[in-house]
């Protein structure tokens, strides 16, 4: 099996290019990544001796290279994506060309060389916010930001190549992704590097918005699974029930690192700040048989501490 890993220098895809050498050693991976400011090589140093590993620099958006690695390869999971909120606020442009346009090309790059397997990897923030309940995959998609909506838009357009082309993806859409390698614009990373400076943290309006928690080694776990089982044409949402707020998360960082919770600032919320995402992971569950492994308040403080020896 040769697959192409979009995004493979960033957070989660490095994370997860990590799992499958480990899991799969006969596997063959080539990580194609743009090495934007969250992309990191740094991120895959680990592995890049790997002789079943590959890396290429460039763009999803260039039609030229994808088709040139799609004829080597026999699958995509497409993990590339402008992601930060705040960013796409400011300034959407790229958050389409990379999100939309971007995967477009990757859609058509699979569909020319008969890939196998197309996997697009989402978000629980399509769905928009919801103060009770949880999304199911057959949610209607409210996005919220500019962002959410270049995610949403990505995944009509990956269900519009299955209905007529037969191009067999599959979507998944989980929910706040936390551990190590996460470049330090995230809550997590972003809020440790300013405390281990001695800085207070800014904490949007009153810090009552509820994410749902999940370690990236489950969320790859997830991934693996998808891609080896799931059915083709489907959506499945990703979800670890671990709801904290953004407050809670906070002082819990605060507790981890034994600073006083002197050191929270509120500032202005957010424009269009989604209140509470919660998204119903039962279908895989069921279906694929993946429950999330790490406890939560083991997993955070192993990241806490993690992130503390990086930004020494």
């Amino acid at each position: 099996m040769k697959i192409l890993i979009t995004g493979g220098a960033g957070f989660i895809g490095s994370n997860f290019i990590r799992y499958m050498l480990g899991s799969y050693p006969g596997y063959q991976i080539i990580n194609l990544d743009k090495l934007t400011y969250a992309g990191d090589l740094k991120n895959c140093e680990d592995f890049a001796d790997n002789p079943n590993y590959e890396f290429v620099e460039g763009d999803i958006a260039d039609s030229k290279l994808m088709d040139e690695l799609a004829q080597k390869t026999d699958a995509i999971i497409n993990f590339a994506a402008e992601t930060h909120v705040d960013n796409s606020i400011k300034d959407p442009t790229e958050f389409l060309k990379t999100n939309v346009i971007g995967t477009q090309i990757l859609l058509d790059s699979a569909k020319k060389y008969d890939h196998s397997k197309f996997i697009q990897i989402s978000t629980d923030e399509v769905y928009g916010d919801i103060h009770e309940g949880m999304f199911t995959e057959k949610s209607p998609l409210k996005p919220s930001s500019p962002y959410s909506a270049s995610k949403a838009a990505s995944d009509l357009l990956c269900l519009s190549y299955f209905r007529t082309y037969k191009t067999p993806i599959i979507i998944s859409r989980c929910s706040n992704n936390y551990g190590p390698y996460q470049y330090p614009e995230k809550l997590v990373p972003f809020f440790i590097k300013k405390l281990l400076a001695g800085e207070k943290v800014p904490v949007y309006g009153d810090g009552s918005n509820v994410r749902d928690w999940l370690h990236v080694r489950d969320h790859c776990r997830a991934v693996d699974m998808i891609f080896h089982n799931g059915m083709i044409g489907e959506v499945y949402n990703i979800g670890a029930n671990e709801e904290h707020s953004n407050l809670e998360i906070t002082k819990k960082m605060l507790k981890t690192l034994g600073l006083k919770e002197d050191k929270i600032e509120f500032v202005t919320d957010r424009l269009g700040h989604d209140i509470r995402y919660a998204i119903d992971a039962s279908k895989i569950k069921n279906e694929l048989n993946w429950e999330p492994e790490v406890e939560f308040d083991v997993g955070f403080e192993g990241v806490v501490e993690w992130y503390k020896e990086r930004f020494k």
